[in-house]
C-alpha cells in the first residue's frame, strides 16, 4: 500500500506539473465515459429495468389479430370468452380510454381516464391507497356508477382529504360515487390517468356487438411458471373454438400475445442500439486519443526512464508507475464523465418524453455506476496498455547518448492510433450525413395536405340525456358559425374518425354492382375521416376530380362521400369512380361517390405501416345516421386554418367556445406542424446525437493527427536541419510533415471506408 500510495503521489505530481496534458486526457476520457453512461442509463432504464409491477415478467399484452393486422383492438365479448376458456393466465383484464368533463364544479375540466374491467387493478399488482377497486358485481350493466380516482386528481381537486371516498363526481353528466383512489406513482404504459370507470357498466351497443371494436385492449398476468409460448398455443386453441362456434363475427380472427415489457418498448430498441454504438465508438477514439497523448509524452520523459532503469529500476516498477498514472486519469475522467452523464440524463428527462417509452424510469442508480466503473476501467485499459508497455522499453545508451531524443518506435505506434481514430469518426460522420439526407427526404414528402397555419383540438360537449339528432346537428351548426365568425379564420371543420398522426378508424365497406361479400370480415376495409364541408380547405387537401363535401350535404340530403385517390386506383383502376355507390356495412348507408381527394399519409411521411389500410373516405359528420349522431357529438375535434399563426388565436376560439357553452372544454390543442415534427422527432433526435457524436469524434481525430504530426517534428528536427543546410526548400519540408498526416489520414479513411462497405 505503502509503494502505491509513493506511485500515486509522484502521478499527482507530475500531472499537476503539466496542466494542459492532463485538462486534455482527462476531459476526453470524460467525454467517452459520460456518453456511454448516459446511453446506458437510457438503455437501463428503458429496456433493461423490469416494469414498475410486482413480478412485472408475468405481465402480457393481449391483442386479436386479423388477416393484415398483427396487433388490433380487443372485442368485448371475445375477451369474456378468452377470459373464462383461458388456463395459463390467472387473471386478465379489459381496458379502454375515456376522458370525461367533470361538471358541477366552479370550472368545468377535462379528465383522462380509462374504462376498465374488474381485476384490472389486481393484474397489475395495484393496491389502492384508500377504499377499494372494482368487485366484479360493480363491473355489470345496471350497477351503481362509480369510479377511482389517480393520485394526482385526489392531491389536486380533493387536498389529498380521506373524506373523498363516498363523495360523487359528475362525469360527462352522469353522478358516480368514489370507492377508491390508487397511488399517484401508478402509471400504465408510461401515463396516468385521473379518474377509472367500470367498462361493463358501458351500455353502447356496439361495445357488445362480437363484430365491432370500440378500441379496447387487454392485458392479463400468466400463472406461474407458465412461458408465454404456452400460454400463445392455449390462446390459439381458444381463438379456433371461437372462430368455429362464431363463423361470422370470428372468422379468421386470432390472439396475440406479446410481452409486456416488449410491447411497452416498441421499436425503440433499434434506436438505442445505433446510438449506444456511436459512443461505443466514440469512447473508442477517446482512448486511443489518450493512448497517443500518452505515448507522445512519454517521449519526452524517456530520458527518466533510462536514468531510473540506471539507478536499478527494473522494467516492472516502471510498468507500475505507467498504469498508475493511467489509472488516476482514468478515475479523473470517470469522476467528471459522473457529473456530465448527470447533466446528460437532465437533458434527456426535457427532450424525450413522448418521443422513448418510460423515460421517466431513466436515473443513475448502482446498476449505471457499476457499468461506469467497468467504462472507467476499460478505458485506462485501453488508453495506457501500449504507452505503458512501450515506454520502459528504452535503450539506455542511446537514450542517454541522445539528451532524451526518443526512437521512432512511438511514431510508428502512434499512427495505427490515429488511423483508428480517423476510421470510427469517418463511420459516424457518414452515418449522421445518410441519417440527414433520409431526414431531408422525408421532409419533402408531400403528406397529402398542408399542415402550415392549421390547428386542431379536441372539444368535449357535456352530454344530455334525451338530447334528439336534430339539437346536436344545431349544436355544431352553432359551434361553426361562431369560429367561422373569428377574424382571421379561413375555414373550419368538426371531425371525428381519423386524423393524421393522431387517430385512425376504419370501416368495412363493399361496392355497389360487384358481388358482396359473405360476411363482414371477408369485406375489403377503408379509414374514414368524419367532416363537414370546411374540412377539405382546413386540411389544405387538393381535389383531383368532381367536388368537396359541401355545407349542403346535410342530414336531408343523399348520402355521400369523397374518396382519396389510394381507394379509387385500388378498387376502382381505370374506371370513373364519380357516381358510383359504396355500401358502408356499420352506418348501414348507401353513399354516391361525388369526389377524389389526394391521400392523406394517416402515419407520417415516414410512410404507413405495411399492415396499414391505404384507402380513405370522407364522410359528411350531419349525414351521420340519427342513432349515432348524439353519441359522437360528445366528443368532436375540431380543424382550423387561420391567415396567421394559428397557435395565437386559440384566445379567440376559447372565448368563443365560452360564449356558445361554458361547459365545453377544449383539450389536446395541437398544430398540424407541430403534429408533423412530433411524427419525425426520434429520427431528427437519433440524427443529432449521431451529428453531435461525430463533430466530437472528429475534433479528437483532429487532435490525434495534430500530436502525431507534432511528433514528426520533434523527432525530426535535426534532420530538417540537415536537409535545408543541404538545399532543401520550404515547401519540401512542409511536405515532408504534411504528408506524414496526410498518410495517416488516407490510412483512416480507407479502414473507415471498409467497415463502411462491410
Amino acid at each position: 500500500m505503502r509503494i502505491l500510495l509513493q506511485d500515486l503521489g509522484y502521478a499527482i505530481r507530475l500531472f499537476r506539473r503539466a496542466p494542459g496534458f492532463t485538462t486534455v486526457a482527462v476531459l476526453t476520457l470524460a467525454l467517452g465515459i459520460g456518453a456511454n453512461t448516459t446511453l446506458f442509463s437510457v438503455l437501463n432504464g428503458v429496456l433493461l429495468n423490469p416494469l414498475p409491477h410486482p413480478r412485472s415478467e408475468q405481465l402480457v399484452a393481449v391483442y386479436g389479430s386479423t388477416p393484415g393486422v398483427d396487433r388490433g383492438p380487443v372485442v368485448y365479448l371475445n375477451f369474456l370468452d378468452w377470459r373464462r376458456d383461458s388456463r395459463t393466465f390467472s387473471s386478465m383484464a379489459i381496458y379502454r380510454n375515456q376522458d370525461y368533463n367533470l361538471t358541477g364544479t366552479a370550472e368545468a375540466e377535462r379528465l383522462a381516464g380509462y374504462m376498465v374491467s374488474a381485476g384490472f387493478f389486481s393484474t397489475l399488482g395495484v393496491q389502492p391507497t384508500l377504499g377499494r377497486t372494482f368487485r366484479f358485481d360493480d363491473d355489470q350493466l345496471g350497477a351503481r356508477p362509480m369510479v377511482i380516482l389517480g393520485g394526482g386528481l385526489w392531491g389536486r381537486k380533493f387536498g389529498s382529504s380521506p373524506d373523498v371516498i363516498g363523495k360523487a363526481l359528475i362525469l360527462n353528466g352522469v353522478s358516480y360515487t368514489v370507492v377508491g383512489v390508487v397511488p399517484a406513482s401508478f402509471t400504465f404504459y408510461g401515463h396516468d390517468r385521473d379518474v377509472y370507470t367500470p367498462i361493463g357498466q358501458w351500455n353502447d351497443p356496439s361495445f357488445r356487438d362480437r363484430r365491432i371494436s370500440v378500441s379496447a385492449h387487454a392485458v392479463g398476468r400468466l400463472r406461474p411458471g407458465i412461458t408465454l409460448s404456452q400460454a400463445q398455443a392455449e390462446m390459439d386453441v381458444v381463438a379456433r373454438n371461437l372462430a368455429a362456434a362464431f363463423p361470422v363475427a370470428d372468422k379468421e380472427t386470432g390472439i396475440k400475445l406479446v410481452s409486456l415489457r416488449e410491447d411497452i418498448v416498441g421499436n425503440v430498441r433499434p434506436f438505442l442500439m445505433v446510438l449506444l454504438a456511436a459512443v461505443g465508438f466514440l469512447l473508442l477514439i477517446a482512448c486511443a486519443n489518450v493512448a497517443n497523448l500518452l505515448l507522445a509524452r512519454s517521449i519526452g520523459r524517456a530520458r527518466e526512464f533510462a536514468v531510473r532503469a540506471a539507478l536499478g529500476a527494473g522494467h516492472g516498477l516502471v510498468l507500475r508507475q505507467m498504469i498508475t498514472e493511467t489509472a488516476l486519469l482514468a478515475c479523473l475522467g470517470g469522476t467528471l464523465g459522473l457529473l456530465l452523464t448527470s447533466l446528460g440524463l437532465q437533458a434527456v428527462g426535457k427532450t424525450l418524453p413522448g418521443t422513448l417509452p418510460r423515460v421517466e424510469e431513466v436515473s443513475l442508480n448502482g446498476r449505471v455506476l457499476l457499468f461506469m466503473l467497468a467504462v472507467s476501467v476499460l478505458a485506462a485499459m485501453l488508453s495506457g496498455l501500449a504507452p505503458a508497455l512501450q515506454g520502459p522499453r528504452v535503450n539506455l545508451v542511446q537514450i542517454l547518448k541522445e539528451s532524451g531524443r526518443g526512437s521512432g518506435a512511438h511514431h510508428r505506434m502512434q499512427r495505427p492510433f490515429v488511423a483508428i481514430e480517423i476510421a470510427l469518426a469517418l463511420v459516424l460522420l457518414i452515418g449522421a450525413g445518410l441519417m440527414l439526407r433520409s431526414l431531408r427526404a422525408l421532409w419533402r414528402v408531400n403528406p397529402g395536405y398542408n399542415p402550415s397555419h392549421a390547428i386542431t383540438f379536441n372539444l368535449s360537449i357535456p352530454a344530455t340525456p334525451g338530447t334528439t339528432s336534430a339539437e346536436t346537428r344545431a349544436r355544431l351548426r352553432r359551434l361553426d358559425d361562431q369560429l367561422s365568425a373569428i377574424p382571421g379564420v379561413l375555414a373550419v371543420s368538426v371531425t371525428l374518425g381519423s386524423r393524421p398522426m393522431i387517430h385512425d378508424s376504419s370501416l368495412p365497406f363493399w361496392i355497389e354492382g360487384r358481388p358482396k361479400p359473405a360476411n363482414e370480415n371477408e369485406m375489403p376495409q377503408a379509414m374514414f375521416y368524419l367532416v363537414e364541408g370546411g374540412f377539405e380547405p382546413a386540411m389544405g387537401i387538393t381535389l383531383q376530380r368532381g367536388r368537396f363535401v359541401t355545407p349542403q350535404d346535410n342530414e336531408n340530403a343523399p348520402v355521400v362521400i369523397d374518396i382519396d385517390d389510394a381507394f379509387a386506383r385500388t378498387y376502382f383502376q381505370q374506371e370513373n369512380p364519380i357516381g358510383k355507390r359504396v355500401h358502408l356495412q356499420q352506418f348501414q348507408v348507401q353513399a354516391e361517390i361525388v369526389g377524389v381527394v389526394g391521400h392523406i399519409k394517416q402515419w407520417g411521411p415516414g410512410g404507413d405501416p405495411k399492415s396499414a389500410i391505404e384507402a380513405q373516405f370522407f364522410y359528411p359528420f350531419m349525414q351521420l345516421p340519427e342513432k349515432l349522431m348524439p353519441m359522437v357529438a360528445n366528443g368532436v375535434a375540431v380543424v382550423l386554418r387561420a391567415e396567421g399563426d394559428p397557435a395565437t388565436m386559440m384566445g379567440l376560439v376559447r372565448k368563443a367556445i365560452e360564449q356558445h357553452d361554458s361547459q365545453e372544454v377544449i383539450y389536446s390543442v395541437q398544430t398540424l406542424e407541430s403534429v408533423m415534427d412530433g411524427s419525425l422527432a426520434a429520427r431528427r433526435i437519433t440524427m443529432l446525437l449521431l451529428g453531435v457524436f461525430a463533430a466530437l469524434a472528429l475534433v479528437l481525430a483532429c487532435v490525434g493527427i495534430y500530436g502525431v504530426i507534432s511528433f514528426v517534428v520533434g523527432q525530426r528536427t535535426h534532420e530538417i536541419g540537415v536537409r535545408m543546410a543541404l538545399g532543401a526548400q520550404p515547401r519540401d519540408v512542409v511536405w515532408l510533415v504534411v504528408g506524414e498526416g496526410v498518410r495517416t489520414a488516407l490510412i483512416g479513411v480507407a479502414a473507415g471506408s471498409a467497415l463502411l462497405w462491410d
